[in-house]
């Protein structure tokens, strides 16, 4: 039952894409009727002229003659013009559907969530909003049309043969049910393999995305012989899938061209016996040659209906896959816009895991950061300081416990409005490929060129920005590869300064830094923290020695909190941590 209603609703949401272009479909279809209406009216002129006009020659039988030619060739004109307007308005249909459907594919990724994004391959969903669209695009347009005008013919050729004469139209009629079955096997085999094509080459797209992305250390450790391995062992398995995609679809297709060409073989020979039985007159044979030549066509459209679909139905269903995937995070139907912000953060026995079967990454942690609080998180790699920092603007949900913002509920307040007002700086750097302007400006959209600038100089930026070939100008290449790390993350701290929001979470953000850029950053920093909530992840711990307080995050939740000279007091994990860098 359940398998029914899920069926039933990708039928209506399959549909659904014509809406926007009813009228456009419609005006296809009226082409493919009238395309299919002028094709059969072709033999039934030639009938007439070789039955009715040759059959008794008058005075009058060339007028005749010219008269039908002249109606042959009206029939022929609207039958180009039509075809035409199916060839090109309906592709465009197509692809203007397709582009609706990347457009929501796209949108709904953007509203999964990190731990979606933990447990997939780029290269995968890239195959799936690019390859298996591309054959949908085909199916929309190609297979309404394709499987009209197949239908339409064959129920006029179907109607003409049986009235020239039904013993002959019996016989063609034994050739469908093999077809059907034959068509039925092969159809389910081009299915199978259909879909492991488009996996593999997700497969191959993921490869392609990996090694491109890691260039720089394949080229360091000289790995590209191994990446070319990797690639060509993801090549052949695409190859593998094609070649039977292919197979299955040459038998299909050549076997469906072979019945017809049997059935136009029988026509001819049962067609030459009822002539020599009196039974069928030779222009009754001419036109019925025509007609089965008609016949084919329809069957040929029907075969590549057949193509369409299962490539586009294969399609549709890893479409439906992805955008059936419910976003972990969402809106509550009450969720609240928040216009004003103060900034304080509580944390209520809050617990975190990354899936059910594995352990708490967080756990029972319990912080209250008043408005305007000045706090770091420090601890040993992997005790969750980074996750804690990202349950904040809801980038993971909290699997046991609330947090609250202004004593709000987090999960009560619109995403778009909690994220507005947290300003991120992490740790991994990500730059868009794109001018350093743009780059800084995508903390502010409508930012005017002096707030930028303004922003880069608190950033401690502006003079090596200037230094560049175009200023804020310059293209900065993909992931900002023209940069050097340090110069990257002083772009991603002018993003944040231009954001300018109630609460910061710096993740390591002077990491990158040298002694001189970090310590002019870090002035900025408590600048720029006045009166907001500032929460720094911090491994170099001589850089948070003024913050107001201290957590130091155990696998167990909060080990230690107070200020330095408190944590150096208690001679703890923190004093421990502190003195063994101080040593180095």
């Amino acid at each position: 039952m359940a398998a029914s209603r899920r069926t039933l609703a990708r039928s209506q949401k399959f549909l659904s894409y014509y809406r926007p272009y009813r009228g456009l479909f419609l005006a296809d279809m009226a082409c493919a009727f009238i395309v299919s209406a002028t094709t059969l009216a072709l033999p039934l002129c030639a009938s007439t002229i070789t039955k009715d006009v040759l059959a008794g020659i008058t005075p009058q039988s060339l007028n005749q003659i010219y008269m039908m030619g002249g109606v042959m060739l009206a029939l022929v004109v609207v039958n180009t013009a039509c075809n035409m307007f199916v060839d090109y308005r309906g592709h465009l249909m197509g692809a203007m559907m397709e582009s609706d459907m990347r457009a929501e594919l796209f949108d709904h990724y953007q509203k999964l969530s990190f731990r979606f994004y933990d447990e997939q391959r780029t290269g995968q969903l890239m195959s799936r909003i690019t390859n298996d669209l591309f054959s949908l695009s085909e199916l929309y347009h190609h297979g309404p049309e394709d499987l009209a005008i197949a239908i339409l013919k064959f129920s006029g050729v179907l109607i003409i043969l049986l009235n020239i004469n039904v013993g002959l139209t019996l016989i063609i009629f034994l050739f469908l049910p093999v077809m059907a079955v034959y068509a039925f096997i092969f159809n389910r085999r081009m299915n199978s393999a259909l879909r492991r094509s488009y996996e593999r080459i997700g497969d191959i797209n993921a490869q392609v995305e990996d090694t491109l992305s890691g260039i720089r250390v394949v080229k360091s450790f000289t790995n590209e012989t191994l990446e070319k391995e990797k690639f060509a062992h993801e090549n052949r398995r695409f190859v593998d899938s094609r070649r039977d995609g292919y197979r299955s679809e040459a038998y299909f297709s050549n076997g469906m061209t072979a019945f017809t060409q049997l059935i136009t073989i029988a026509v001819i020979i049962f067609g030459g016996v009822a002539i020599v039985n009196a039974s069928l007159e030779l222009a009754d044979l001419v036109t019925y040659l025509l007609c089965v030549g008609i016949l084919v066509d329809p069957i040929q459209r029907a075969v590549n209906f057949s193509r369409l679909y299962q490539e586009g139905i294969t399609g549709f269903s890893r479409y439906m896959e992805m955008l059936e995937v419910e976003p972990e995070i969402r809106d509550s139907p009450h969720a609240i816009e928040l216009e004003q912000v103060r900034g304080q953060v509580a944390f209520k026995h809050v617990s975190f895991r990354y899936k059910d079967d594995h352990h708490d990454i967080i756990r029972n942690v319990s912080l209250d950061i008043p408005a305007g609080e000045y706090v770091a998180l420090v601890g040993s790699s992997g005790v969750g300081k980074t996750t804690l920092c990202s349950l904040i603007p809801r980038f993971y949900e909290a699997v046991e416990g609330e947090i609250c913002l202004d004593g709000h509920n987090i999960r009560d307040i619109r995403l778009s409005s909690l994220r507005r007002h947290i300003g991120v700086v992490q740790q991994e750097v990500y730059l868009f490929a794109g001018t350093v302007a743009d780059n800084i400006r995508y903390g502010k959209p409508d930012a005017s060129r002096e707030a930028i600038i303004a922003a880069a100089r608190k950033a401690n930026a502006h003079d090596f920005i200037m230094a560049l070939p175009d200023g804020y100008n310059t293209d900065i290449g993909q992931r900002g590869v023209q940069l050097s790390g340090g110069q990257k993350q002083r772009l991603s701290i002018a993003r944040m300064f231009l954001k300018n929001p109630p609460i910061i979470i710096l993740d390591e953000a002077t990491s990158a830094l040298d002694n001189e850029s970090e310590q002019a950053i870090q002035e900025s920093l408590e600048q720029l923290a006045n009166n907001r909530t500032m929460i720094v992840i911090a491994h170099r711990l001589s850089t948070i020695r003024k913050a107001r307080r201290i957590v130091v995050l155990t696998d167990g939740g909060i080990g230690e909190l107070g200020t330095h000279d408190e944590l150096i007091a208690l001679g703890g994990r923190y004093a421990s941590l502190y003195s063994r860098q101080v040593e180095i």
